[in-house]
C-alpha cells in the first residue's frame, strides 16, 4: 500500500516567494551571476594559506568565533582596518567590523535593523537585483533615481527627497553601489560624494554604501568611500570578498558606527560566519591581496574588451553600451521592441543565460530592452560563441540586429 504524500501547502504562510526549480547545472554559455574567472583564483596560494593556518591555530576551531568573539576572526579584521585605509580612505579599528556570510547577509542585517513593512527607502534606479528582491519581499516602497555616467544623479535625488519630505516621508536610508556600479558600472565621482552626504545631512537620511565591486578599477584609482567623507556617522558601508577572492567563499563585511553595528551583532544569531574562510581569507590576504587584484582586473578588462568586440561584430549599432570603468558586468540596451524577459527564456533554451533588464531595475519600462551581461565566467572563446547564439536568437524573436556591414565582410573572407 503506497502512502499518501503529506501536503506541507496548507502550512505555508503568506508571502513567501515562488518556489524554487531545481537546478540542472550551468547554461552552456552563461552570463548571469557574480561569477568570476575561474583561472584567476588563486587556488595554490589559498592552499598554502589553508594548511599554515590550521596547522598554526587550528584548535580555535573548537570556540565558536575562533576566539576572537562575534565579530569575526581578529586578523581579518585587522587586515581589512589596513586595506579600507589604503584603498577606500577609511579610517576604522577593528572593533567598527562585523563579518558577516557575504554581502547578502549584510543587507539582510542592515534591512533587519532599520526597515518595517510600508518603510520609504531611495536607491538608484538601475541595481542590484539581490537589493530589489528582499526590499520587495519586505514590502518596502522604493524609490528610484536615474543614473548618468557619473552614478546616481543628485538634481534626481534632490527633488525626490523633497517630494517625500512634502509628503510626511523620511526615508530609512539611501542605498548606492558608488563605485564601480551594479549593473551599469559607473563611478561617483568625489565632488558628487560631497553633495550625496550635504542631501543625506539635511534630510536626516542615512546612506547606505554597498562597495562590493570597488576593488574591480581598471586603473587602480577610486575616489574615497562616502563613510571615509562622512564626519556625522550617518553612513553604513558593506563590501565582499566574493569579487576580489572567490564568491563561494561567502564572506563580507559591515562598517558601521557602533550604535547601528550593535544592534547588527544582536540579530546575528548563525554563531558565526564561516570559520575557516575568515582564517584563510586572513591568511592569504595579507602578503598577496595588494598583487593579487591589479593581475585580476588586467584578466577581467581582457574579457570585457573580448565582449564588447563580440556585440559590436554580431549587434553592430543594434546593442548600445558605455565602456564600463571596473567590474564584471557590461549593461547593454537593445532596441525598444526587444523584450528582454522573452529573449531570456528563448536564449537559454539555445544554450545562453542572461539577466533581463527588468530584474534589475525600479524602473520596469525603462529597463525592459536592457539586459545585463558578466563576463568574468565564460573564456574569451565562450563570449565570442555565446554572443553571436544570443544575436541569431534576437534576430529570430524580434528582427534586430539586421545583418551589419562587417558581420557579412567576416563571412565572405
Amino acid at each position: 500500500m503506497t502512502s499518501a504524500q503529506f501536503d506541507f501547502a496548507p502550512l505555508l504562510p503568506a508571502g513567501l516567494p515562488a518556489p524554487a526549480v531545481r537546478w540542472t547545472g550551468l547554461a552552456k554559455y552563461s552570463f548571469v551571476g557574480g561569477n568570476n574567472d575561474p583561472d584567476q583564483v588563486p587556488v595554490d596560494a589559498l592552499a598554502d594559506a589553508v594548511n599554515a593556518v590550521l596547522r598554526r591555530e587550528g584548535r580555535t576551531l573548537a570556540t565558536y568565533g575562533l576566539a576572537s568573539g562575534p565579530q569575526g576572526y581578529r586578523p581579518l579584521r585587522e587586515f581589512l582596518t589596513t586595506k579600507l585605509k589604503r584603498d577606500a580612505g577609511i579610517d576604522c579599528v577593528a572593533d567598527d567590523i562585523l563579518i558577516v556570510s557575504g554581502s547578502l547577509q549584510a543587507l539582510d542585517l542592515v534591512n533587519a535593523t532599520l526597515l518595517a513593512r510600508g518603510d520609504t527607502i531611495i536607491t538608484e534606479q538601475d541595481t542590484y537585483q539581490g537589493a530589489l528582491n528582499r526590499l520587495t519581499r519586505l514590502g518596502v516602497n522604493m524609490v528610484g533615481i536615474p543614473l548618468d555616467e557619473h552614478g546616481m544623479r543628485m538634481d534626481a535625488l534632490a527633488a525626490a527627497l523633497a517630494g517625500l519630505k512634502a509628503k510626511g516621508i523620511t526615508p530609512k536610508y539611501i542605498y548606492t553601489i558608488p563605485t564601480v556600479q551594479n549593473p551599469t558600472g559607473t563611478i561617483m565621482p568625489e565632488a558628487r560624494r560631497t553633495e550625496l552626504l550635504k542631501l543625506s545631512q539635511q534630510y536626516g537620511v542615512p546612506i547606505f554604501e554597498d562597495d562590493c565591486y570597488a576593488d574591480l578599477i581598471w586603473d587602480g584609482k577610486r575616489p574615497p568611500a562616502i563613510y571615509a567623507m562622512d564626519k556625522t556617522a550617518g553612513v553604513i558601508h558593506i563590501g565582499s570578498f566574493s569579487k576580489s577572492i572567490a564568491p563561494a567563499l561567502r564572506v563580507g563585511y559591515i562598517v558601521a558606527p557602533w550604535a547601528m553595528l550593535s544592534r547588527m551583532l544582536a540579530l546575528k544569531t548563525d554563531a558565526g560566519s564561516g570559520a575557516l574562510e575568515q582564517m584563510v581569507l586572513a591568511e592569504y590576504c595579507a602578503p598577496h591581496f595588494a598583487s593579487h587584484v591589479p593581475k585580476l582586473n588586467r584578466g577581467l578588462r581582457a574579457k570585457l574588451d573580448t565582449l564588447m568586440e563580440a556585440l559590436n561584430e554580431q549587434f553592430g549599432t543594434s546593442a548600445e553600451f558605455e565602456d564600463p570603468k571596473g567590474g564584471i558586468f557590461l549593461w547593454v540596451k537593445l532596441p525598444d521592441n526587444v523584450d528582454t524577459m522573452k529573449l531570456y527564456q528563448a536564449a537559454l533554451a539555445a544554450g545562453v543565460a542572461i539577466n533581463p533588464g527588468p530584474e534589475w531595475s525600479t524602473d520596469k519600462a525603462y529597463a525592459g530592452s536592457r539586459l545585463r551581461l558578466c563576463f568574468a565566467s565564460p573564456s574569451h572563446e565562450e563570449i565570442r560563441e555565446g554572443v553571436a547564439v544570443l544575436a541569431e536568437v534576437c534576430r529570430k524573436e524580434f528582427g534586430v540586429p539586421a545583418r551589419i556591414a562587417n558581420v557579412e565582410a567576416r563571412r565572405k573572407s
